[in-house]
């Protein structure tokens, strides 16, 4: 098997659908399967699935354990090579899995590689990153953002051209190819990262184990992208469950990693 995609489904049955039947039509000129893990989402997922994608695995979770954990499920059910690890709210256009697997099969110490997000107009979507730093929330969501300017270009990466393929530290976890043989080795997502920051993480980790992360895009995925987890004010963004499951996140990186940036 070349390549298995993985996605993770929580309330968001018409999206996954959407996504599966996109995925069909690209009519892939290669070894695949799909495998969908739904986080005990008791929205008719199963039956959906049962119904139209009678062929692919489908896993359902007996609770949300989140994101990490979820798409755990979903890698350790894998037989692929290669892991594309996919949300569903994602327009995936054609030749870009082809272009990631080109990418990741034709060069051995690449350990995962990502694809340029874009918005529904298809402008660029910010999604590739350098590893951050503790403070940097309040760079990006308080009125301090003209005292750290120079670390937020740091962090979006706006000295490095974003139209070439080139390394990055990581990159957002919508979609992500991976060899299989690299989760593997370092035991897949954190599960201890319920959501957000898994995927920063994920690539640390990566790196750490001797691997590269590399942004390619020239392979192009359309994301419906929301930040549920924040606004504009921060003072208001606190009354939100998902703000604090973002804030417990980043405390827990900071106490894995440090405050130092992993020199890649």
């Amino acid at each position: 098997m070349e390549l298995s995609i993985v996605l993770l489904n929580y309330k968001t049955k018409n999206m996954l659908k959407q996504c599966l039947k996109n995925i069909v039509n690209l009519s892939l000129p290669l070894q695949y399967e799909i495998i969908v893990v739904d986080n005990n989402s008791q929205d008719g997922t199963a039956e959906m699935m049962r119904e139209h994608f009678p062929i692919f695995k489908f896993v359902q979770a007996e609770a949300n354990r989140g994101m990490g954990a979820g798409n755990n499920i979903g890698i350790r059910h894998a037989q692929g090579e290669y892991i594309l690890i996919l949300n569903p709210d994602v327009v995936v256009l054609e030749d870009s899995i082809q272009r990631l697997l080109r990418f990741i099969s034709f060069n051995d110490k690449v350990g995962c590689v990502a694809p340029q997000l874009m918005y529904p107009n298809r402008t660029y979507q910010q999604s590739r990153y350098r590893f951050p730093t503790f403070f940097l929330p309040l760079y990006i969501r308080t009125s301090l953002r003209k005292f750290g300017q120079k670390h937020l270009n740091s962090y979006f990466m706006n000295d490095v051209p974003k139209y070439e393929p080139h390394q990055i530290d990581w990159a957002r976890g919508s979609a992500l190819m991976c060899r299989r043989s690299v989760l593997e080795k370092i035991h897949g997502f954190d599960e201890n990262f319920f959501m957000y920051l898994e995927d920063t993480d994920l690539c640390r980790r990566i790196w750490q184990a001797g691997y590269e992360v590399w942004y390619v895009p020239q392979a192009r995925i359309i994301h419906y992208y929301f930040r549920e987890s924040g606004g504009s004010s921060w003072p208001k963004d606190l009354t939100k469950k998902l703000a604090w499951i973002h804030i417990a996140s980043w405390i827990k990186y900071f106490r894995k990693w440090g405050n130092t940036r992993y020199e890649t």
